[in-house]
């Protein structure tokens, strides 16, 4: 009977703690289950974090920074300025042609193309007026001197910003001349040619008498005009 009694006790003692250890396993999940919902709220935090960042990167700013690229077009360089003087005969002469000015990296390159001249050395130059009016051409003035020095070769100092030296035509009277000076320019500034005009005389220019070489008469004159 006492054996009988010690295992009901025995039996009911296994059950109380099988039971207590069955709700301690049940409990344990939930505990456990809360970690995730914070490690997950966690991750979320992160994922907004991340998309704030996102939005912050946004591509406005690097497209702002292109907008120099404008810049790049005023560092285009433009074409070379060019003036030309449509040369005509004065009275009793029967020269023709043009001088074309091309102004480029600081220098001025003159191109002669002229025809009707007495073969030889002809003296040509600048003067201070672009008037071509009268049968002579005195009306266009002195030589083109901004500087006020003497009269001279292109190649020498001192010398006229209006002087070219000379121009050589041939037996046919054809004068085609390339040369290129850095002492006078088709753009603003004092020593512009523009509105000036280009004398052809009939002589050649000795390159040292004043005030103007002893070229003899103008048989020919035209204004600068910038085109």
């Amino acid at each position: 009977m006492l054996t009988l009694r010690r295992s009901i006790c025995f039996l009911v003692v296994s059950a109380a703690l099988a039971a207590s250890g069955c709700k301690k396993k049940t409990q344990a999940p939930t505990t456990g289950s809360a970690g995730p919902e914070i490690a997950s709220g966690t991750t979320g935090s992160a994922g907004s974090a991340d998309m704030t960042g996102s939005a912050g990167s946004a591509g406005s700013a690097g497209s702002a920074g292109s907008a120099g690229s404008a810049g790049s077009a005023a560092a285009t360089p433009g074409p070379p300025a060019t003036g030309v003087a449509e040369i005509k005969a004065t009275k009793g002469n029967k020269v023709s042609g043009t001088v074309t000015f091309n102004e480029h990296d600081g220098k001025t390159e003159v191109v002669v193309d002229l025809k009707g001249l007495t073969p030889g050395d002809h003296g040509f130059h600048v003067h201070e007026t672009g008037d071509c009016s009268a049968p002579d051409a005195k009306s266009a003035g002195d030589h083109f001197n901004p500087d006020k020095v003497d009269h001279g070769a292109p190649e020498a100092a001192p010398h006229h910003t209006g002087d070219l030296g000379n121009i050589t035509a041939d037996k046919k009277g054809i004068a085609k001349v390339t040369k290129t000076v850095d002492f006078m320019t088709v753009n603003d500034g004092p020593h512009s040619i523009v509105g000036k005009a280009v004398i052809v005389h009939g002589n050649a220019d000795d390159l040292k008498s004043q005030p103007a070489g002893n070229a003899g008469p103008r048989v020919g004159c035209g204004v600068v005009a910038k085109k």
